[in-house]
C-alpha cells in the first residue's frame, strides 16, 4: 500500500533540493547555507553531526553537477582549485569530527552569527567590476598569475597570493564541514575580495573545490557513524540538486556578478535572523 504522506514528504524534499541546486550553483555556494537551516527547523531533535552529514552529502552532489556544467563553460581555474581543495581536506576532516561534540543550541548560535557576519560584510563591500583586460602582472615570491578563457571567448586575467589562498582554504574547509554548509558562502567572497578572482570564475572554481571538500567531510561523517538516519531524505534532496544545478549554472552567465554577491548577502541575512530568532525571543 502506498503511503501518500511519505510520498508528499519526499516530494517536498525533492523540491527543496531542486531550489537548493539552482541557487547554490548560481552563486557557487553549494546550497548548504539554504539546506542546513531548513534541516535545523525540520528536525529539532536530531544532533548537529547527523544533519551536517545529510547536508554535506547533498552539497557534494550539487557541487559535482554544477562543476560539470561550469567545466563545459570553461570557467574553472583547475590549477588554483586543486591547490585550494587540497588545503581544505585537513580542515574538513577536523571540522566533521568536531561537530559530534557540540551541543545543538551552541551550534545554532554559531551558525546564525556566521551567516549574519558574512551578509553584513558583503553588503558593505563596493561593487566589483569583472576584470576582462590583462592587468600588469604582479611580481612576488608567492604571487600567481592566471589567464582563463571561457567557452564564449571572454578572457580573464588576475593575480593572487598563493599562501593566503592555502591558509584561507584550510579554515574554509573546517568551518564548512563543521557547519555542513559547503563553504561557498565564505570561499566565493574570499576569492573575489581577498584573492582578486573575477566573480564568475570564483563561483565556478568554488564549486569545483566544494565537490572535493564535501566528499571528504561526508566520508568522515560516514566513518564516524553520524549518517545512521536520513538516507531517504538525502536521496530525495540529492536528486533535486542534480536536477537544479545545471539550471543554476545556466543562469549564472545571464546575471551580473554584482547582483550575485548582493543576492547572496540578502539570503544569508534572512537565514541568519531566522536561526537566531529563538535566542532573541527569549
Amino acid at each position: 500500500m502506498i503511503d501518500h504522506y511519505a510520498v508528499l514528504v519526499y516530494a517536498g524534499f525533492l523540491l527543496l533540493g531542486f531550489g537548493t541546486g539552482v541557487y547554490g550553483t548560481l552563486i557557487g555556494a553549494g546550497g548548504g547555507f539554504i539546506l542546513m537551516p531548513v534541516l535545523l527547523l525540520l528536525f529539532p531533535d536530531r544532533s548537529p553531526d547527523e544533519l551536517t552529514a545529510i547536508s554535506l552529502a547533498v552539497v557534494f552532489f550539487n557541487a559535482l553537477s554544477g562543476s560539470e556544467q561550469y567545466a563545459i563553460m570553461k570557467r574553472i581555474d583547475y590549477k588554483s582549485g586543486l591547490i585550494f581543495a587540497a588545503a581544505t581536506i585537513p580542515g574538513a576532516v577536523i571540522g566533521a569530527l568536531n561537530t559530534a561534540v557540540v551541543a545543538r543550541p551552541f551550534f545554532n548560535l554559531i551558525f546564525g552569527i556566521l551567516l549574519l557576519a558574512v551578509a553584513v560584510f558583503l553588503l558593505l563591500q563596493p561593487a566589483i567590476k569583472e576584470n576582462r583586460k590583462p592587468p600588469t602582472p604582479r611580481l612576488g615570491k608567492f604571487t600567481v598569475n592566471r589567464h582563463i578563457v571561457e567557452l564564449n571567448g571572454i578572457a580573464f586575467d588576475y593575480s593572487f597570493n598563493a599562501v593566503l589562498g592555502v591558509v584561507m582554504s584550510f579554515f574554509v574547509g573546517y568551518i564548512s564541514s563543521f557547519l555542513g554548509i559547503g563553504g561557498g558562502i565564505i570561499h566565493v567572497p574570499a576569492l573575489v575580495y581577498l584573492l582578486n578572482f573575477p566573480i564568475h570564475i570564483a563561483t565556478a572554481t568554488s564549486h569545483f573545490i566544494l565537490a572535493i571538500m564535501a566528499l571528504t567531510g561526508t566520508m568522515v561523517h560516514l566513518w564516524a557513524g553520524a549518517w545512521v538516519h536520513g538516507a531517504n531524505e538525502t536521496l530525495s534532496l540529492s536528486l533535486g540538486v542534480l536536477l537544479g544545478a545545471p539550471l543554476g549554472a545556466h543562469f549564472s552567465g545571464r546575471i551580473k556578478g554584482h547582483w550575485i554577491i548582493k543576492g547572496l548577502a540578502v539570503a544569508l541575512g534572512l537565514v541568519g535572523v531566522r536561526i537566531l530568532f529563538p535566542f532573541f525571543a527569549g
